[in-house]
């Protein structure tokens, strides 16, 4: 009874005929128990509160009796509150009201860092707002802006700026000031072109463009080289200009526009996730083939593509491929040598030697199909023409493959030792990619020598493999290495000498401490090291190394968390589960990374 009693109770304050306050009821809404917590917190909020015009109120908060004001306070008056604990204004939300103007008074808050306005009616905004130079966060989304006031381009603090589902048509060149932006949000707008210049904000990680009026981007915009993010979908764009300066950019969205072939990519190394459904692309070249190493996921669906060159098969990375409703009639067997190929989409065109139930079965039966074909296609090409295809070839790929793929793919492949004439081969097909994993390897195969001068990543995860040879030292383009699931202890210490090591996983083996030889990797971003028997953790060490961001420790036989990993401050993701030390506790550890960093370099002694 009494929970149908309060539900009774809310329903009575739902209102199904939208009202329009009066400016008395407007004034009503920040109550003096509101205006002591804003003295006390430096915070006000007042989101959805059905607001037409901001209370007077608002602007008279910091005042402490009749029309005296902070500055000029008489202290033998007495308050519960006395001006000098007095918290000044830095967040401000009058989101999801119904304000059609803000008053010029808003200056007055000049120590504000947050200020969210979206979801209102504004169509303009106050020139006055420029006076705010100490924003950093600025949410105009969901308004009716149709210009900028010049001095809103003062605002040179901005980190990150919503300014979506608006009315604007221009961005004056102002913009370009704006250089601390890390995140810009433009989309669902009228714009029809970009200021020259937008390549000045060098800190974007960020930018949205998407369903605007555009129909080409400058070349400058290859100069943000921050950028992480890039999303130009629904726009009315022919083109994109080459974006191989990019070299952070990981996830790009064209869908829906009007490009005809893809842009340079050369040198986007890091690039990820491509989506360039429904334009007009009718080539999909090799080259591109060649520069996308670390791509994962493909969208090409709703487009003009009649071929797709053998070069697909480098694509060694690619998890997903969408090429849907296109002009396809065959596939390039090569296809079949996508070993992490999950997902592919091909219906939709206009095969003639597929068969629909190939089509329909799903994408293993179909790269299956497509290897065997090409194992088929290479005996109807053997010389003698008479022998079967030796067994070999079944397990080896030949230098055709490779050279196609610029990998050497064996997992899976129940090998106790691998040829050095595989490796010869390899080195010849200018691989650079090896994948001996899930094999039952207790040696490295000494051929992996031949390919120090190419090779880039390199896995040899789930073996039985002990030691590391020395002369992996001499890999000097080697950007990724998974030893997990091995039985490894130690590492040698020529392994130190991999200056462009990215990523080393030892998750899974047997080492009581990290190898020192790993402090000495000084451009490593990722070390995974879960499931082994640490004891100890070195924070002098791990400080060493400048440009870790992962850091996973997880399921060890760490005591004791040292409080001097606090000051490895670039650390985006660490991991601390599964060990048996007190502090921090679980709690601390669940709130995430920043927090436990925190909380380590509280407790550092002074």
């Amino acid at each position: 009874m009494a929970k149908q009693s309060q539900v009774k109770a809310r329903r009575k304050l739902i209102n199904p005929v939208f009202h329009l306050q009066t400016k008395q009821e407007d004034d009503g809404q920040l109550t003096t128990g509101m205006i002591k917590v804003v003295r006390k917190t430096g915070q006000l909020n007042l989101s959805g509160r059905g607001l037409a015009s901001v209370p007077k109120g608002m602007f008279k908060m910091y005042e402490t009796g009749g029309s005296e004001s902070v500055k000029h306070f008489d202290m033998s008056k007495g308050t519960d509150d006395p001006w000098w604990t007095f918290q000044p204004l830095t967040y401000m939300d009058i989101s999801s009201n119904v304000l059609v103007d803000i008053p010029p008074e808003i200056k007055m808050f000049e120590d504000l860092t947050v200020l969210n306005l979206q979801d209102n009616c504004l169509s303009k905004l106050p020139s006055e707002i420029g006076a705010l130079t100490k924003l950093t966060r600025l949410n105009l989304s969901h308004n009716k802006i149709e210009s900028l006031p010049m001095d809103f381009y003062r605002l040179t603090e901005l980190q990150q700026l919503n300014l979506s589902h608006n009315s604007l048509s221009v961005v004056d060149v102002g913009f370009v000031d704006l250089v601390m932006l890390q995140t810009l949000d433009l989309a669902h707008n009228q714009l029809t072109q970009l200021p020259s210049g937008i390549g000045y904000l060098v800190r974007l990680t960020d930018l949205n463009l998407a369903h605007n009026q555009l129909t080409e981007l400058p070349t400058d915009i290859s100069n943000i080289r921050a950028l992480l993010k890039l999303d130009v979908t629904h726009n009315n764009l022919r083109r994109l200009p080459n974006l191989g300066e990019l070299r952070k950019l990981q996830v790009l969205y064209a869908q829906h526009n009007d490009i005809e072939e893809l842009p340079g990519f050369e040198g986007c190394e890091n690039l990820q996730e491509l989506y360039f459904g429904n334009n007009f692309i009718k080539d999909v070249e090799a080259d591109f083939c060649e520069s996308m190493s670390l791509l994962k996921i493909l969208d090409l669906r709703d487009n003009k593509i009649e071929f797709l060159p053998d070069q697909i098969a480098m694509l060694q990375h690619i998890i997903r491929m969408d090429l849907t409703n296109n002009e396809l009639a065959s596939l390039p067997n090569s296809l079949g040598l996508l070993s992490h190929l999950q997902n592919l989409q091909i219906e939709g065109n206009k095969f003639k030697q597929i068969r629909q139930d190939l089509i329909k079965g799903g994408t293993l039966r179909l790269l299956k199909h497509l290897r065997d074909k090409m194992i088929a296609d290479e005996k109807k090409l053997n010389v003698n023409g008479t022998n079967a295809i030796n067994q070999e070839v079944r397990v080896f790929p030949d230098k055709y493959m490779m050279k196609n793929s610029r990998a050497l793919n064996l997992t899976q492949k129940e090998l106790t030792q691998v040829p050095e004439n595989v490796f010869e081969d390899a080195a010849a097909a200018e691989v650079h990619i090896v994948d001996i994993s899930k094999n039952k390897l207790t040696d490295v195969p000494n051929g992996l020598s031949c390919l120090s001068a190419e090779i880039s990543e390199l896995n040899m995860s789930i073996n039985r493999i002990k030691e590391l040879p020395e002369f992996v030292g001499s890999f000097s383009r080697l950007q990724y290495l998974d030893l997990g699931k091995n039985n490894f202890s130690d590492l040698p210490a020529t392994l130190g000498q991999l200056r462009y090591l990215r990523e080393l996983v030892l998750s899974y083996n047997f080492f009581t401490a990290i190898p020192s030889c790993v402090y000495e990797l000084e451009n490593l971003e990722i070390l995974l090291v879960s499931d082994n028997q640490i004891a100890k953790i070195d924070a002098v060490g791990l400080k060493r190394l400048k440009r870790l961001a992962t850091l996973d420790f997880s399921n060890n036989n760490i005591d004791s968390v040292p409080f001097e990993l606090g000051n490895v401050k670039q650390l985006r993701c660490l991991e601390l589960k599964g060990n048996s030390f007190k502090l921090p506790r679980y709690a601390i550890l669940e709130q995430g990374t920043e927090s436990v960093l925190s909380y380590l370099r509280d407790r550092i002694p002074t």
